[in-house]
């Protein structure tokens, strides 16, 4: 009787050390125990093959001890297997599912006195967990000095990463093995202005990774508030990650005062790369919507005076200096050269009604850009004052007479104090002409000085800035921001974000490689919608300027298709307009193709390789398909069963010419009609560096 006794107890405190839980398929696995010494772990298995070996868990603190050791388990809550559905505001489908199954291990460290909670939510593409620190006598106030989340992989996986860089993500992806990250290997002359890597085995999060025996990893985080971005430190040898907080200008990572909680840190897991790329957890992972009237809330497509600053035909500035750094007059003198003109303006309005476009954006309008870059400086943008030839009530007149939205322009140059401090009386000069939407900048060095991009600080930035967006029913689009995580789900006004690298290195540096748009929505578009600005056509920079080598890495067809793969309810024609009139029949896919989506299907996924993606329009029964290449030629075979069934389509097809490349001739294409029906299947040959585009249209 007494072993039994002793048998009982033995297991019930093995098992009040130990807790198991799987995904809702079953076939991710996810268990958690405390080491001998107290130590929070965890191993996560898929279809019995392990995934994550032993990692610990824990938050260090400044002051007053870590919480990473010396715990026990104080109770497991085991939450109903949760199986919902909500709707997106703005979106790749209509509505989206929200099924998981949660654990929560209330921990009691004795020597302090101290409670940590772990929540663990298990996906069937992945599991999250997220730090919780109740309310307390002995935990009010705190500082985070690290946080030691470990990510222990299995394997040496290949792996498409960036820099840790606490300033930028507007790298190009390196595709390597674990074993053979190392950051000083980075091509520096990459046009990026400001570099603060971190170190030479730190990583950006996310990552994405594919194993020998072919399991796709993805390490990310979703709803970062108030805290900073997780970046990964890499044991190259051991392929252990342990997570990296950015650091304020005193060197801490994160105040905060409990209650709270900390972002989730997420593993995504599946033998399929279309669960990965198609994935919603990161949303799910949000809080829902804050926004009670969301229906001021609406998805543009858009042009706009940009493009000709970067290929050099005109200046964001009066002087047409274009150096940013001209502090030798303080006296505007008109060059000729600038570019956001009233008369300028009006031609792009013009252009944007007649085709049907929805908004123009305008950059360079105001006064500052002679001396806004390099020198942090602090008081730099106003963001009220024109330029003399630029008049904002005759150019918002002219655009309400056509039915076109302006968006507006503000470019902080990373001086965030000076952009709080005129915050409102930029948004109540929107509010007095009708900006519904504006994109905000910040290239440069942060201002406070000494923080990140990166840092809690910034995160709460960005964040506020949304919110008081919000305020004023008025949409943000951020660039040069930290990468989201899912916060548009809380706030949908946060329609877009850049946060990567965009389009424009294309004109004016080494640019983005062909893989590089096989690889952004693995990655930085799973936090959300980005702002890649698509749509170039005349791709060689040469015709600007006969001695530029610069150019767009993709053909022609290929600008067309990243409208379906690349997903954002913000889209812009960015190339200029007597580019598009010289193929108004490639333009029409632009003008068709619709921005907010009823459904999506990714059809075919491979990172670093192609993308093929169906989505359909949310207020029509058209359909648009896209599908891109990386630098190799590909042949692919398209089974249209994502159609209705008994309806007839006419599908036209944009694709790469026969001979069509990327380098050598990126400019061919052609188009083709045929009727097409769910029961048919489609050949497309996608050049190097090349892609297709297909609008489908119900026939009556």
């Amino acid at each position: 009787m007494k072993k039994l006794l002793f048998l009982g107890i033995f297991l019930s405190t093995l098992s009040m050390h130990s807790q198991s839980v799987s995904s809702p398929s079953g076939f991710i696995k996810f268990d958690f125990s405390l080491s001998a010494d107290g130590k929070p772990t965890y191993q996560v298995s898929y279809k019995n093959k392990p995934i994550v070996k032993t990692s610990s868990l824990g938050i260090k603190l400044k002051e007053g001890g870590d919480l990473t050791a010396g715990f026990t388990i104080d109770s497991v809550g085991r939450g109903a297997t949760v199986d919902t559905y909500w709707t997106p505001v703005l979106g790749e489908q209509s509505t989206i599912r929200n099924n998981y199954n949660e654990l929560t291990i209330a921990l009691k460290q004795k020597s302090s006195d101290r409670n940590l909670n772990i929540i663990f939510r298990i996906f069937n593409e992945g599991i999250a967990f997220r730090y919780d620190f109740p309310k307390q006598s002995k935990l009010n106030y705190f500082i985070i000095s690290d946080e030691v989340s470990e990510f222990h992989l299995t394997g040496n996986h290949k792996a498409f990463w960036l820099p840790g860089d606490f300033d930028s993500q507007e790298y190009a992806y390196t595709e390597s093995k674990l074993s053979e990250i190392n950051t000083d290997k980075i091509d520096l002359n990459n046009g990026i202005g400001l570099k603060s890597i971190a170190g030479k085995y730190i990583v950006q999060s996310p990552i994405m990774m594919k194993s020998a025996d072919n399991v796709y990893l993805n390490i990310f985080e979703a709803a970062v508030v108030n805290y900073p971005i997780m970046h990964l430190d890499l044991v190259p040898n051991e392929f252990k990650f342990t997570s990296h907080l950015v650091p304020n200008a005193l060197g801490n990572k994160a105040y905060l005062q409990t209650p709270c909680v900390s972002p989730w840190r997420t593993i995504m897991i599946s033998s399929d790369a279309r669960d990965i790329v198609g994935s919603k957890m990161i949303l799910n992972l949000n809080e829902p919507s804050k926004i009670e009237d969301t229906s001021w809330i609406k998805p543009m497509k858009y042009v706009g005076v940009w493009w000709e600053m970067h290929v050099g035909k005109s200046t964001w500035d009066y002087a047409g200096s274009q150096n940013a750094q001209n502090t030798e007059s303080k006296e505007l003198i008109a060059s000729g050269k600038h570019g956001a003109t009233t008369a300028n303006t009006k031609r792009y309005i013009d252009f944007a009604a007649k085709h049907g476009f929805d908004g123009v954006l305008v950059e360079g309008w105001n006064v500052g850009w002679e001396d806004w870059f390099g020198n942090w400086k602090e008081e730099v943008f106003d963001f009220t004052t024109p330029y003399p030839d630029f008049d904002l009530e005759e150019v918002n007149t002219y655009a309400k007479s056509k039915g076109i939205k302006m968006i507006m322009h503000h470019e902080t140059s990373g001086s965030v104090a000076n952009y709080e401090r005129h915050l409102d009386r930029a948004l109540e000069l929107m509010k007095k002409y009708g900006y519904p939407a504006a994109k905000s900048g910040y290239v440069g060095r942060i201002i406070p000085r000494g923080e990140f991009h990166d840092g809690q600080t910034m995160v709460n930035h960005f964040n506020a800035v949304a919110r008081r967006f919000a305020d004023y029913k008025m949409m943000v689009n951020s660039h040069e921001s930290s990468r989201p995580t899912g916060y548009s789900r809380t706030y949908p006004n946060y329609i877009a974000a850049e946060a990567a690298r965009g389009n424009e290195f294309n004109a004016w540096s080494n640019g983005n490689p062909p893989s590089h748009e096989t690889i952004l929505p693995f990655t930085r578009l799973l936090g959300g919608p980005m702002d890649y600005t698509p749509g170039i056509f005349e791709v060689k920079m040469n015709i600007y300027d006969k001695t530029k080598t610069a150019q767009v890495h993709t053909t022609l067809a290929k600008q067309l298709a990243l409208y379906v793969t690349m997903y954002s309810p913000l889209q812009m024609a960015a190339d200029l307009p007597e580019n598009y009139e010289k193929y108004p029949d490639a333009f029409q896919f632009i003008k068709d193709v619709a921005v907010d989506w009823q459904d999506s299907k990714y059809i075919e996924a491979e990172p670093g390789d192609y993308l093929t993606v169906a989505r359909k329009d949310k207020k029509s029964e058209n359909w648009f398909l896209g599908a891109i290449t990386d630098e190799n030629a590909r042949d692919t075979q398209i089974n249209l069963d994502f159609l209705t069934p008994n309806k007839k389509y006419k599908a036209t097809i944009y694709q790469d010419g026969k001979d069509a490349d990327w380098k050598i001739n990126p400019k061919s294409y052609m188009i083709k009609t045929i009727q097409v029906t769910s029961k048919s299947k489609i050949n497309l040959h996608l050049a190097q560096g090349g892609g297709a585009a297909i609008s489908f249209q119900p026939i009556n």
